[in-house]
């Protein structure tokens, strides 16, 4: 009995400051942890970064210090912290190694906080899919068609393709190709479309719409409309000039033809 209190004493002795040190140690750790994560989230909230990226970077700063804390606490028992190091490195290499696909993601998804090519409510085509941008995650995007399909689409392949951000910019071109009759009038024609593009509002006077004849196709002379709109006017106002043009052109006698073809007969006799 003498001998096992004896032995006590001398734990306590030698080891009890290093288990004091290391505990002091790993609550200042988490302190600092706490502390360091809430004023990266001021600082980042401040200079109006993403959420999704505020938070990404409060987490990985909250872990990054408490990684360290542990480490020095070990290091009070004579761990050799350098091996445990490369332990650690060894570790994370193999894990990153399997999911390679998947850091990849998380890579892209970062670089999409950051660089931002698009933001939430942004109309995008990417990766071959398009939609209304829902959800940045930092492992894939969330879009929604127009019909309200949810597409998810992984960072990796939406970063790694060509994006169009097709409501980036505040105004956008109507592009509308219409065929009229080789018999029709073309002068006519400028006009009819002129007085529409004059009566609607939305449709901006500078840069001034352009009316042209942009090919002689086999069954009708082709002529491009391209006014300028908002671009929450794009579809609206495409869907009226449609509607429109076809109702003046029947009032002024200008044919929108079928496709048709001419076909001569050789007679042999």
């Amino acid at each position: 009995m003498e001998d096992w209190t004896q032995q006590v004493i001398n734990f306590v002795t030698g080891y009890g400051l290093n288990i004091l040190g290391a505990v002091v140690i790993l609550i200042l750790g988490k302190i600092a942890a706490s502390v360091g994560r809430s004023a990266l989230h001021r600082v980042l909230t401040k200079a109006g970064t993403d959420e999704a990226l505020v938070a990404f970077f409060g987490h990985l700063a909250y872990y990054l210090v408490l990684v360290f804390a542990v480490i020095a606490a070990l290091s009070k028992f004579g761990v050799q912290t350098a091996s445990f190091i490369a332990v650690l490195g060894a570790a994370g290499f193999a894990v990153g190694f399997a999911l390679q696909g998947s850091l990849a993601n998380f890579a892209a998804g970062v670089l999409i906080l950051v660089l931002r090519p698009f933001r939430l409510g942004d109309y995008i085509e990417g990766a071959g899919v398009s939609g209304t941008v829902k959800e940045i995650q930092l492992f894939n995007t969330i879009l929604a068609t127009p019909d309200n399909i949810k597409i998810i689409v992984p960072n990796g392949k939406m970063f790694g393709d060509v994006i169009k951000n097709i409501t980036a910019y505040d105004t956008r071109r109507v592009d509308l190709v219409v065929g009229i009759g080789y018999d029709s009038d073309i002068a006519l024609a400028f006009q009819t479309i002129a007085k529409i593009l004059a009566e609607d509002d939305r449709i901006f006077p500078d840069p001034a719409p352009q009316i042209a004849v942009s090919d002689l196709a086999d069954s009708s002379v082709n002529l491009i409309i391209r006014p300028w709109v908002k671009k929450e006017h794009y579809w609206p106002v495409r869907l009226d000039l449609t509607r429109r043009i076809k109702e003046e052109f029947d009032e002024n006698g200008i044919e929108i033809p079928f496709p048709q073809r001419t076909v001569h007969m050789v007679s042999n006799h």
